[in-house]
């Protein structure tokens, strides 16, 4: 298991004591019950692509509730999706689904007209 260091060193008769503290974010992927883990089918909208993870709930212990998280952080408990997911909100009611989103890759951006073509096109009106 892996721990992360929170606090400072104490020195107490010459030997240096550490604070050890263990976050639960800090646990390897290999510990989480990782084939518990429920991923919705993908879902999209005219800009982005969505899904749905949907953790046990002592997975979900883990989960902030203070902060989005990070893709370190949901890979450390266990999720697995390709790059480029975000975790960007929560739903109050049920904090052990993760509610992720990507920018579609399927969608051809519309091209932009720069400043210079806007000034080379010539409106006519009769």
């Amino acid at each position: 298991m892996c721990v992360a260091v929170c606090g400072r060193t104490l020195e107490r008769n010459r030997s240096i004591n550490l604070l050890l503290l263990v976050h639960p974010l800090t646990l390897s992927p290999s510990r989480m019950p990782v084939e518990n883990i429920q991923y919705s089918e993908k879902y999209s909208d005219d800009r982005y692509e969505y899904r749905h993870v949907i953790l046990p709930l002592d997975i979900a212990r883990h989960v902030p509730k203070t902060h989005l998280m990070t893709e370190t952080e949901w890979r450390n408990l266990g999720v697995q999706q390709s790059p480029g997911w975000v975790h960007y909100m929560m739903h109050g009611p049920e904090p052990h689904v993760l509610l992720f989103r990507r920018m579609r890759t399927d969608i051809v951006p519309a091209p932009r007209c720069t400043a210079l073509q806007r000034e080379q096109t010539v409106v006519y009106s009769i």
